[in-house]
């Protein structure tokens, strides 16, 4: 099991579909990142050299920003949101969807389970 960016990556699986268990890294950048390493679509992470993991590590420290560096960006950016009082960061403080969906019915991962009114009757 290789350990890329303070996470444990599958050996088992291509080295592609591994990549996207690091927080920032989807499949379009993984294969990217793959492709700039040098190596074939099909390789697993099992057969990596110690050379290629490390050249891997590498690529992604020097051009892109993932785990805690990026958990960090995005939670400063939402709480800057809050602070200035904007519309989307009223939202984010409510805990409701930021970006325009409908509220009426439906949100409910975001809101949580539903809760009841007192009074209310059904009809």
């Amino acid at each position: 099991m290789a350990r890329i960016a303070g996470v444990n990556i599958p050996s088992n699986k291509r080295v592609e579909i591994a990549l996207t268990y690091i927080f920032g890294i989807g499949r379009s950048k993984a294969k990217k990142i793959r492709e700039r390493a040098g190596l074939a679509p099909e390789r697993r992470v099992n057969q990596l050299t110690d050379s290629e993991v490390s050249q891997i590590r590498e690529i992604i420290d020097g051009e892109h920003i993932v785990e805690g560096d990026l958990r960090r960006e995005v939670s400063i950016n939402i709480k800057r949101l809050m602070d200035l009082g904007c519309y989307r960061g009223l939202r984010h403080r409510r805990r409701l969807p930021v970006r325009g969906q409908r509220t009426h019915t439906n949100a409910r991962t975001r809101k949580g389970p539903a809760r009841p009114i007192a009074g209310k009757k059904k009809a």
